[in-house]
This record gives structure tokens, C-alpha cells and sequence, in this order.
């Protein structure tokens, strides 16, 4: 099957377990920023080594690090067929270098799934994985906080995918698997 998602929620919405479940049953590559960052690094690409140094200075990397990592990605061959991005885009800037990427490669985007949660029950998630993982410096107010932050910064996201007619609201809370047919039947829609 040949189609180019786009997975967003909030932190602690499950999009990492998501998108490995949608990878294999869609047969297209789970892209996450993230991985990408660590690939570069671990490579030491030209990018990596761009990126680990504002990395390493604590500071965000650049939109044009970010972009030129995605783009690269996008353009290997298993991505060919499609791909599920996660993390990115992040920005209105981002998506208007996305829609430029794609269409450079003659794609558009099918859908942008955004894995909805109530807020209260992605904290209590959150803790729990922060107490799992030792990281004391995720408290109830850091936490709370990144969920504002994700809500201020996703929101202008998702009413331009709306405006396209490619935005699916799915809940994310439940089963794994439940959660992964909920997505399903969404792009099959």
C-alpha cells in the first residue's frame, strides 16, 4: 500500500508504539526525527555532525539541520512507497518545507493522524513511565507544562491539515491494538 501519514499527539499518546504497529501492517517505514538525529550522529554525516554540535550546546537544531535530515530520509527507497513521519513537522515553517519536499518528488500527503488523549490520563501515563525510567525531573508541573507547550505549538499544525481535508482526530487512549484499528478505519474513510 502506498501512503504518506503524518502522526501527531501529544507526549504520552503512544505514537512510537503507533507507529511500529502501523509500520509493519502498512509495510512503510515509521520515520522519527529523532531516529534520524541518532542515525546522523552515529554516522557522522555531514548533518550529524551539524546537528551534535547544537546538540551538545543544549540547544535546538535548526529548522534547515531538520529539514535537510527529512528530506534526505524521504528520498531512500523504502520511503519510496510511503511513509509515517512522527515528529516532524513540528512548525507552520516546517510544513510549508514538507509540502515543497513532496512535491520536488511528485507526493502529497495522504493523512495526518492525531492520536487525541485526555489530559489528566496521558499525565498519569507519563508519571508512571518517569517513575519506570528514574527521570526525577518529570514532575506533574514539567509535564503538564510540555502538554501546553505541544497544545500551543500543534494546534496552528492540525487547522492546516483540517483546511486539507487530511486531518483524522483518533482517540488514543485503550488497547494498543483497539487504538491501531481505530487508525485503520480512519484512513480507510
Amino acid at each position: 500500500m502506498s501512503v504518506r501519514i503524518i502522526l501527531i499527539g501529544p507526549p504520552g499518546a503512544g505514537k512510537g508504539t503507533q507507529a511500529a504497529k502501523l509500520s509493519e501492517k502498512l509495510g512503510i517505514p515509521a520515520i522519527s526525527t529523532g531516529d534520524i538525529f541518532r542515525a546522523n550522529v552515529a554516522g557522522e554525516t555531514e548533518l550529524g555532525k551539524t546537528a551534535k554540535r547544537y546538540m551538545d550546546a543544549g540547544e535546538y537544531v535548526p529548522d534547515e539541520v531538520t529539514n535537510s535530515m527529512v528530506q534526505d530520509r524521504l528520498g531512500q527507497d523504502d520511503a519510496k512507497a510511503g511513509f509515517l513521519l512522527d515528529g516532524y513537522p513540528r512548525t507552520e515553517a516546517q510544513v510549508a518545507e514538507l509540502d515543497r519536499m513532496l512535491e520536488g518528488m511528485g507526493e502529497k500527503l495522504d493523512h495526518v493522524v492525531e492520536l487525541t488523549a485526555d489530559t489528566d490520563e496521558v499525565v498519569e501515563r507519563l508519571l508512571a513511565r518517569a517513575q519506570l525510567q528514574g527521570r526525577s525531573d518529570d514532575t506533574e508541573d514539567v509535564i503538564r507544562h510540555r502538554l501546553d507547550v505541544y497544545a500551543e505549538q500543534t494546534q496552528p499544525l492540525t487547522d492546516i491539515y483540517a483546511e486539507r481535508g487530511l486531518l483524522r482526530r483518533v482517540d488514543g487512549l485503550g488497547e494498543v491494538d483497539a487504538i491501531t484499528d481505530r487508525i485503520l478505519k480512519a484512513i480507510d474513510a
